[in-house]
Order: C-alpha cells, then structure tokens, then sequence
C-alpha cells in the first residue's frame, strides 16, 4: 500500500473503528517497522517491540488529527517504543552527541557503499540516538528533514547525529580493516 491517498483512505476507515482497515494498514507497514525496530533493538527483542508498538498504533489511532501523516507518526511511536525498551534493558549509555561541523553529509544515493554493505552489523557500535538517524536516512530512504520530522528534533540535531554516527562507523570499519 505506497499510494498515499489509499493509505490516507484506509487510515480514516480504520479510525472509524473498521478492524480489516485496521489489519491492513499494520500489515502494510508491518515490513518498514520491523526493519526499523530490528535496526534499533536487535533481532532477538525486534518483534516484541514491534507488538508493543502495533498495540500502540491501535490505542491512539483515532488521536491522529491528520492521517496523511500516519507513516511519520507511526515511526515516532515505534522509535520512542525502541528507546524504552533500550532503557529498560540497559544496553547503553548515556552518551551525548558531541555538536559536531557538519560538512558534505552524504546522501542516501552517494553513500559509502563499504559503510552500508556491514551496516547492520556495525549499527551495534553506534549510540541508539545516532542509529535511528542512520536507519531512517539510509535505510527507508527518507531526507534529512522527513527523518528530523518522525524523531521529533531539530535538523541541526539530526545532521549532527547523522554525522556523528557515520564517523562512529568509518573510525570501527578503519579499525577493523
């Protein structure tokens, strides 16, 4: 389901309490979600999270003033659902992104191609901050702008994680190569 305005249908239908609506929209995003949620937490605590956040959409679904917006607004769910989970289970730190110069940032299209390659295995050496900026630029291939959008920061904070985290990747692929 990638045309919006079916989405944007299904969405309204769902909202007003239709429960195949409903199975139809998660089951059309169940596949970006999973491999968002699985970018963040693991495999193993992947399909958890993502019930817990299925169990959210469902609860809130009728809140969302505006369903074109669904996709972004599931992302935020899934995302703040990711970092609990993380918190919870104390599997990092608290480590603040350095402000850091933001030169040249690399588009999904001219990314490094030996970065993305082991991008799943090397996700595990970044801050869950930086990681979901990377999963969302990278991997779903939205701008720098829709991924500030879905996590609820700054652009500024955005590129700087983005670019944090890239140079988090390039010093261990260096390190190990």
């Amino acid at each position: 389901m990638r045309d919006p305005y079916d989405e944007l249908h299904v969405v309204l239908l769902a909202q007003c309490g239709d429960p195949a609506a409903l199975e139809t929209l998660l089951l059309g995003i169940q596949n970006t979600l999973s491999r968002y949620i699985s970018g963040l937490v693991g495999r193993t605590a992947a399909e958890d999270v993502l019930q817990e956040v299925f169990v959210k959409i469902w609860q809130n679904l009728q809140w969302l003033h505006r369903p074109e917006l669904f996709r972004p607004w599931a992302y935020r769910i899934a995302s703040r659902a990711c970092y609990q989970y993380l918190e919870r289970a104390r599997q990092w730190s608290d480590r603040l992104d350095e402000a850091v110069t933001v030169e040249d940032l690399p588009t999904p299209a001219n990314c490094p191609v030996d970065i993305i390659a082991g991008l799943d295995m090397l996700l595990e050496r970044v801050s869950p901050a930086s990681r979901a900026v990377l999963l969302l630029h990278y991997v779903e291939d939205l701008s720098i702008e829709e991924t500030a959008a879905i996590l609820d920061i700054g652009l500024g904070t955005a590129k700087s994680r983005l670019s944090y985290g890239l140079a988090c990747l390039r010093e261990y692929t260096k390190w190990k190569g």
